[in-house]
């Protein structure tokens, strides 16, 4: 054991004195280098001053050089260093990314509402427009004068104006160019009694056929509930009719309008207002009823403002005001008549002014505007002196509801014909043979052959149409 431990020691020392040994190499090695470095000091001595100056030029520009290159080394990782941070922004940048996909999902969804929003800012952008309008047509409403007025009709008044007129529309220089005619009726309309009037305007003006048709259901204090309107002028390249129906359907008036042009529907409006905002509101059926009611009671009251919609279903103002009474020819009779001028608005043509004077009964005895070359005359006889009336041509043709009555009788006349001759075909079989005849014979009394042909057919004779024999 003893030899063991003896045996490891001694590398031990020897290892440890290795690195004197090189310590003592390493001092000789400085030596020769500090020898060296000396015999350098004196060759510098020697070298001019210039040299040295142009070596620590040069030196000064290599060290330069080396930091310049360790500076961009310091440089290039500083940048590096930084960036790091730029790549994790980069990163962070990327999940923030990620992140926001549901933000930009939700973009696209607030979009997509803001789209669906454009229809409902478009709707307060009409529901503005409306209110605009409502606005300016809150500027036009009836008078209180005038809602008295209607509140006030009895029924006896109302019994008073049902009957019919007739005009006839003259020229200046006193042709006859039509006829314009008003009748008013009691009825019913949804089970409700009511008043109907219908007026029916038809002529030629320049050789073109015109005419307007008006059919108005009315209550006692002549609001209206339904009333239909056509107007047609007939040119020779082609026609135009204007139609429009209004129609109360609870608490709205709904107004639809068309105008034609030939066979094409050109245009076509369709609008409604509140029953609240109609307040006070007359219409061309019911202006006709209402100043049949003034003339009767021969005074018109201040202020008599009403509502009307005009052509294009804008609302507006209508007034009626009393004319001087002035006496008129009536078929040569001269009498007093009561005078009415109705002005009516328009927000897209100027003013138009009716002058109408009446009669004592109520009748019209002359219509016209004011600025017009045409005028409507009343052409009945005064009922007194036991005169009669003067018959007037009924033009059925242009009358649309008369036309319409026509027609249904037509179809069913010819419907029940028809139905006749299915259930007699002997008929045909008689008319047959009685052409075939005719046209074999082809005589010249037609009428002869006729009364030779059909007494065969007779089988029996009625005691009646054999004269009686004397008794004895």
């Amino acid at each position: 054991m003893e030899s063991i431990m003896e045996e490891e020691d001694v590398p031990t020392v020897t290892t440890e004195s290795q690195p004197e040994g090189e310590l003592e190499a390493s001092e000789e090695a400085a030596a020769e280098e500090s020898k060296h470095d000396d015999e350098l000091k004196a060759s510098d001595e020697v070298v001019p001053e210039e040299f040295k100056y142009e070596e620590s030029k040069a030196s000064e520009e290599a060290v330069a050089d080396e930091f310049k290159y360790e500076e961009l080394n310091v440089s290039d990782e500083a940048v590096s260093e930084e960036s790091k941070p730029e790549e994790e922004f980069k990163a962070s940048d990327e999940a923030v990314s990620e992140e926001s996909k549901p933000e930009e999902e939700f973009k696209a969804s607030d979009e997509a509402v803001s789209e669906e929003s454009k229809p409902e800012e478009e709707f307060k952008a009409s529901d503005e427009a409306v209110s605009e309008e409502s606005k300016i047509e809150a500027e036009f409403q009836a008078s209180d004068e005038a809602v008295s007025f209607l509140t006030s009709i009895e029924p006896e008044e109302l019994q008073k104006c049902v009957f019919s007129e007739t005009l006839m529309v003259m020229s200046e220089s006193g042709g006859i160019l039509g006829e314009f005619s008003v009748s008013v009726e009691f009825t019913h309309r949804a089970l409700e009694p009511c008043v109907i009037l219908h007026a029916r305007s038809h002529g030629a003006i320049d050789g073109s056929p015109c005419g307007t048709t008006v059919t108005a259901y009315l209550t006692a204090d002549l609001e209206v509930l339904e009333e239909d309107y056509h107007e047609y002028v007939k040119l020779d390249s082609y026609n135009v009719e204007k139609r429009s129906h209004m129609v109360q359907r609870g608490k709205q008036m709904v107004i639809n309008k068309f105008t034609v042009m030939g066979e094409d529907v050109t245009e076509e409006e369709c609008v409604s207002y509140p029953m609240s905002v109609l307040r006070g509101l007359v219409t061309e059926g019911s202006s006709m009823l209402l100043m049949r009611l003034m003339a009767l009671r021969k005074k018109v009251p201040k202020n008599m403002v009403f509502i009307i919609l005009d052509q294009s279903l804008h609302i507006n103002q209508t007034t009626f005001s009393e004319l001087d009474v002035k006496e008129m020819q009536v078929r040569g009779e001269t009498v007093e008549v009561f005078g009415l001028e109705r002005m009516v608005g328009s927000a897209d043509a100027d003013h138009s002014t009716w002058h109408c004077y009446f009669l004592d009964n109520g009748y019209l005895a002359s219509r016209k505007q004011v600025g017009s070359p045409v005028t409507m005359k009343f052409i009945q006889e005064l009922s007194k002196k036991g005169r009669g009336r003067m018959k007037i041509p009924l033009v059925w043709q242009e009358d649309m509801q008369l036309y319409s009555l026509y027609l249904d009788k037509k179809d069913f006349l010819k419907a029940e014909h028809n139905s006749y001759l299915r259930e007699h075909p002997e008929l045909r079989a008689l008319l047959s043979d009685f052409i075939q005849d005719l046209l074999i014979v082809k005589p010249d009394n037609i009428f002869q052959f006729a009364r030779e042909y059909f007494p065969p057919y007779s089988t029996y004779h009625s005691p009646e149409s054999n004269p009686k024999t004397p008794s004895p």
